[in-house]
This record gives structure tokens, C-alpha cells and sequence, in this order.
């Protein structure tokens, strides 16, 4: 549910958020520090603008890898974690070990996950290979090599699709329309990621996106024309130029994958274009 506020004053009047509010305290053992960049790299320099400030933050450690096998856990919480817009859940397993896992739909407090390498019940939490999960599950967290941790479907509900599979590669939708092989070996987790209603969360005012760390921006077209692309000239006018960064990259049809590296060959279908 999506909480909206009377406007008693200009920054609540288009203030929304989730109405669900979740105070329980982080578990220390499982946080760092995290340190401000402020959009620079290692040299110092900003390599990402309008970065800085914003409310001190720590670091939770979740588990992306789920190799924790064959053990029961049992959810303790169900906690907010400031670094991304996904709900994390406190694991604690059998032995003892408590770990962060993302926090799918309708998983509560109290309820029991496992993850294992064989065939385990198709449970919301469950993490298992995708060649024992039947075709039509939505599932999340998803590998794209075998043991080296879910890098699919991890943000606030998103999950991906599993259309259908064969002895070597399993066929999945992702979020973003494209479809793609995987193989069958990689682990996947049963279910959709909470929080579904983030996308209507609204600010509401400048000082929340403060609160962020993300500082004021400036439109190119403002600027001289000695400090952006699209500067200078005679009334709201951009010179012709296409949309491109301060130092003239393109923003718009510029392709930026690498194909030694990329995993073209397993797209079947590119993401939609919006």
C-alpha cells in the first residue's frame, strides 16, 4: 500500500511512500562501513555527477550465492536496507549462521528456506538449479555463470520467467523483455522480490533526494558552451548536437557492450525498446 500525505506543506503535498515501515535494527556482525565516493574514482576524479552527501549508511552483506547447502534456515526479520530498493530478510540457519538473503513476496517471519544443489520443494525462498524448476516459475536472484552468485532479477519486483528448458541451457524472460539462455546448472530463487509498489514512491521534494546523496542537476542547455555540448546559442536551443554527456559521449543509440567479453550469443531476443 502506498501512503499519501495531506499537504500541510509544499514538500508533503506530493509526498509518497510505502506504508509498511520497517524499524528493526540491521544486524551488526553483518554490516561494513561504507564509504563516501561521492561519484569519484580511485584518482579522485568524479566519474559519476551530481554525487554527494546524503545520510551516512552501512553496508549489508547479503548472501547472492546461497551456497549455504542442504541446511534449513529459519526468516527472523524482514529489514530495510538503504542501499538498494529491494527488502533483505535475516536468515538463521540450523548451525547457528545468520545470513541476508533478498526478501521475495510473501515470505514471512517464521517461515523455513533452504537451498540446495538436488530437487528441493518449490517454495517462495528456495534456491535450487534451473533444471529442477518447472517451466512458467517466477524466480529471481538468477546466476549467469554456475557459483558465482545471482546477477539477475535482484532489484525491488523484479523476477524472471522460465519459459522452458533443454539438457544444456534453460530459456528465461527477463524484467526488461529480453530473452535469453542460461544454463541449466546455475541457481535461481523461487519467487518475486517485495516491495512491488517502489515504482510509486514519489519524493516529493528536493531535500528528500538530498537525503539520497544525489545533488542538484543542470540542464546542458544552460550551460556555456565551453562547459557542455549542448550549451551556448541563442534562446532553449542545443546546436544541432544529438543528446550526449558534458564530454560528448552519446546518450542516445550508443553502444557501450563489449563483445569479447558480453554473452550475445546466448540473447535470443533484445530488452524492448521504450
Amino acid at each position: 500500500m502506498i501512503r499519501y500525505y495531506k499537504p500541510t506543506s509544499p514538500a508533503r503535498r506530493f509526498r509518497t511512500e510505502p506504508t509498511e515501515k520497517l524499524k528493526t535494527k540491521p544486524y551488526l556482525p553483518l554490516t561494513i562501513p561504507k564509504k563516501r565516493k561521492s561519484g569519484r574514482n580511485n584518482l579522485g576524479r568524479i566519474t559519476s555527477r551530481h554525487r554527494g552527501g546524503g545520510h551516512k549508511r552501512r553496508i549489508r552483506i547479503i548472501d547472492f550465492k546461497r551456497d549455504k547447502w542442504d541446511v534449513p534456515g529459519i526468516v527472523r526479520t524482514i529489514e530495510y536496507d538503504p542501499n538498494r530498493k529491494a527488502r533483505i530478510s535475516l536468515v538463521e540457519y540450523e548451525d547457528g549462521e545468520k545470513r541476508y538473503i533478498l526478501h521475495p513476496l510473501n515470505l514471512r517471519v517464521g517461515r523455513t528456506v533452504i537451498s540446495s544443489r538436488g530437487k528441493i520443494p518449490l517454495r517462495v525462498g528456495n534456491a535450487m538449479p534451473l533444471q529442477h524448476i518447472p517451466g512458467g516459475t517466477f524466480v529471481h536472484n538468477v546466476e549467469l555463470l554456475p557459483g558465482r552468485g545471482g546477477k539477475i532479477a535482484r532489484s525491488a519486483a523484479s523476477y524472471a520467467v522460465l519459459m522452458s528448458k533443454d539438457d544444456e541451457y534453460a530459456i528465461l524472460k527477463l524484467p526488461s523483455g529480453e530473452i535469453r539462455k542460461v544454463s541449466v546448472n546455475c541457481l535461481a530463487t523461487i519467487g518475486r522480490l517485495d516491495n512491488i509498489e517502489h515504482s510509486s514512491e514519489s519524493l516529493g521534494c528536493a531535500g528528500a533526494s538530498r537525503h539520497k546523496g544525489r545533488r542538484p542537476k543542470t540542464r546542458g542547455t544552460a550551460m556555456n558552451a565551453v562547459d557542455h555540448p549542448h550549451g551556448g546559442g541563442r534562446g532553449r536551443s542545443h546546436g544541432g548536437n544529438v543528446p550526449r554527456s558534458p564530454t560528448g559521449i552519446p546518450a542516445k543509440g550508443f553502444k557501450t557492450r563489449n563483445p569479447k567479453k558480453s554473452s550475445s550469443k546466448l540473447i535470443i531476443m533484445r530488452r524492448k525498446k521504450k
